[in-house]
């Protein structure tokens, strides 16, 4: 039970990496409403930290509704899509590479589902995970080959160890 669970939840993680993707050419051009910074990387505009004070950031939401943060993850910059309907971290094996992770040592032994059908993830622990003043160690992560995962996606494992998280007026509250 647990392990459809899982797959339930991993299925979703990853859908939630594959629409915006489809969506590119309505996405390419950056939101250039509000206050917030926006950045454009790929075909998806990715909002930067709105505010980062201490132990709270906020983070706005692009065109499509979406969250996405600058994340220090083992001391390297990635860019992550926040999402509460993932159970854990997710990413790719070339991002598990430059995060310092011995890929030939994970153990793909979990399936997941995705927009592509099931694929074979592997679990993982990473060490430090950061965004503005939020700092978290030893945070679980799922491992996706690069052709099931095109990005970083930022779920649970991390957002139920803050304090709080709210999404209010457009914007995503992360507190420690």
């Amino acid at each position: 039970m647990f392990g459809r669970l899982l797959t339930f939840a991993g299925g979703i993680a990853v859908a939630a990496l594959v629409i915006p993707d489809l969506a590119s050419s309505y996405l390419s051009k950056p939101d250039t409403r509000g206050s917030g910074k926006t950045a454009e990387i790929g075909a998806i505009p990715a909002t930067t930290a709105k505010h980062a004070s201490g132990k709270a950031v906020v983070l706005e939401a692009d065109r499509s509704g979406h969250f996405f943060g600058d994340f220090r993850i083992n001391g390297r910059t990635e860019r992550g899509l926040v999402d509460t309907g993932a159970s854990t971290i997710a990413i790719n094996v070339s991002t598990a590479r430059r995060l310092g992770l011995s890929t030939g040592t994970l153990a793909f032994n979990v399936r997941v589902g995705t927009a592509n059908g099931e694929v074979a993830a592997a679990r993982a622990k990473l060490a430090k995970v950061e965004i503005g003043g939020i700092s978290l160690r030893d945070v679980d992560a799922f491992v996706l080959p690069d052709k099931s995962l095109s990005g970083t996606l930022v779920g649970m494992s991390f957002l139920s160890r803050l304090s709080s998280y709210r999404v209010e007026d457009g914007a995503l509250h992360l507190v420690r």
